[in-house]
């Protein structure tokens, strides 16, 4: 597994393979964002590339069962929480990406609750996810283009921390961000296992 060593786009904690050339300090897909008013998150960060090794690893935990594979995240969930977010607010609260009902019940548990219990921050379920088809199914320009999948379930005054397996386009996190924010919430960041 491979850490993220550096955010080179300050927006989402994009790193760029080595070498790469560096436009500026955001990654394209931010820029765009930015453009378009759809930029609701503060930042992202990550810990690891989502690779070839990280890949089946989450697989076997997120589709198939395997539970206790979060305990091979722990340690770096934890060490990644210090070094990128030291300077959260104090009133900050985690909350974890919500999953359908459909999908909660083929998987008997939401991965993004279990990263948010490896956290020191009291966790809360502020949206629920109205429609659900899998991210993984859809295309880049699919996830790009979809409707928003969450409702507000209850609002907060407080920042909040979302939490996420993986960042692929950040559909799912802005979505859930927009949300938050037009119901009163301060801030929005995120974190997420992978990117």
């Amino acid at each position: 597994m491979r850490w993220i060593e550096r955010a080179d786009c300050i927006d989402c904690g994009r790193q760029y393979k080595d070498g790469a050339k560096k436009e500026s300090n955001r990654c394209q897909d931010c820029n765009r964002r930015r453009e378009t008013s759809q930029q609701f998150l503060t930042k992202n960060r990550s810990v690891f590339q989502y690779n070839e090794q990280l890949q089946p690893m989450i697989t076997k935990w997120k589709y198939r069962g395997d539970y206790c594979l979060i305990e091979a995240f722990r340690a770096p969930v934890q060490e990644g929480f210090k070094t990128y977010f030291s300077d959260l607010n104090a009133d900050t609260i985690a909350v974890p990406i919500p999953l359908s009902p459909q999908r909660l019940q083929e998987r008997a548990f939401n991965q993004a609750e279990a990263i948010a219990q490896l956290l020191p921050l009291p966790t809360c379920e502020l949206l629920k996810r109205v429609h659900g088809e899998k991210q993984s199914k859809r295309s880049r320009k699919e996830r790009l283009e979809a409707s928003n999948p969450f409702q507000l379930f209850k609002s907060t005054n407080k920042p909040v921390l979302l939490i996420d397996d993986i960042y692929t386009t950040g559909t799912t996190l802005q979505q859930a961000a927009e949300i938050l924010i037009q119901s009163g919430c301060p801030e929005v960041s995120s974190y997420t296992l992978a990117r």
